[in-house]
């Protein structure tokens, strides 16, 4: 039996040293030259890459990344773009007021396609501003809140104990009153304005971002890396700033896309109702408002383009925020 597998062992040892070429030595050093090569070729996609070519698949996503991407743009060249400064006194004429679409001016150098307001204003003009003050503000207010509700959410997670009984105690007594009542009393008192109504968006939304932070946090903390980090003596500043937030950021950049689209919203809502925006400020919903009493008199283009316009922004906004929690939720993953 010895001699049998020595017998069959033999040619395989052989055929093995005559593949290499100058025998075993020249077999491993083949192999080893080739190597190199295919772990390039296998190397693992990066999570960044792997996202973006995952949501690049999804087409209701990229037509709504589009369209905001588009707005956007319009919002950013409006001075561009736009026949006249609507809120330019010096180029309204009175005389111009509650014009249809596609009519033109007294001379015929200026052509409405959208119409006018009552105050003569060019719609299409004024939609390209009122967009980007109303992006402006969901854009800016979003973020601060971001900032704010994401350093009480960390505190709260890292600290435990009574700062974070204390903490989550106040956003559960903010969100348990609707976001417009806190707005309607807040504007009541600091007045209108765009820095005010910001200051009143970032005091209505922080808390969200708080618990959204909180939750994620918690989980991290008790993971092995942050007892590691620890155990190095690094600060706590340093452990909640480089290890902890990282990995809180996926459920965030949802609840931002999110927010941006309720911000706009509610900045359009406090306008509309009069005490949001001034008079002399661009807004969606200000224009929404200005053309609501003349509805019912035939001149619905005073409000019908402004408001197909916000509801584009914000529902293909909210689009991309669902899209978005179904890729970075592994649990929602089809």
């Amino acid at each position: 039996m010895t001699e049998e597998r020595v017998g069959i062992a033999a040619p395989a040892t052989a055929g093995t040293a005559g593949t290499g070429g100058t025998g075993g030595t020249g077999g491993i050093g083949g192999i080893g030259d080739v190597l190199p090569e295919e772990l390039r070729a296998v190397r693992p996609e990066s999570p960044l890459r792997r996202n973006v070519r995952e949501f690049m698949r999804r087409k209701l996503a990229v037509f709504a990344m589009v369209i905001v991407l588009l707005l956007c743009a319009m919002a950013v060249l409006a001075p561009v773009l736009s026949f006249q400064n609507p809120y330019s006194l010096a180029e309204l004429d009175i005389m111009d007021g509650k014009l249809p679409p596609g009519s033109q001016n007294w001379d015929g150098s200026i052509t409405y396609w959208l119409g006018t307001d009552d105050q003569g204003r060019d719609l299409w003009s004024a939609i390209l501003y009122g967009t980007r003050t109303s992006l402006a503000v969901g854009v800016i207010s979003a973020f601060l809140a971001l900032a704010v509700g994401a350093a009480f959410g960390l505190i709260s997670a890292y600290a435990g104990g009574k700062v974070d009984s204390i903490i989550m105690r106040v956003v559960d007594i903010q969100l348990s009153f609707p976001a417009i009542l806190i707005a309607l009393i807040l504007l009541a008192i600091l007045g209108q304005g765009v820095g005010k109504i910001i200051i009143a968006l970032v005091i209505t939304q922080w808390a969200y971002y708080a618990r959204t932070v909180r939750g994620t946090a918690l989980v991290e903390r008790r993971k092995d890396y942050v007892d590691a980090a620890r155990c190095l003596a690094l600060p706590s500043s340093r452990i909640i700033a480089r290890h902890i937030f990282p990995n809180c950021l996926p459920p965030l950049i949802v609840v931002v896309t999110m927010r941006i689209a309720y911000a706009v919203m509610l900045e359009s809502t406090l306008s509309f109702l009069g005490i949001g925006l001034p008079i002399t400020e661009p807004s969606l919903g200000l224009l929404i408002s200005n053309g609501f009493e003349y509805l019912m008199s035939g001149a619905y283009w005073i409000s019908f383009f402004p408001g197909m316009v916000l509801f584009l922004l914000i529902a293909n906004i909210n689009i991309v925020g669902d899209e978005l929690r179904d890729l970075l939720n592994p649990r929602l993953r089809t």
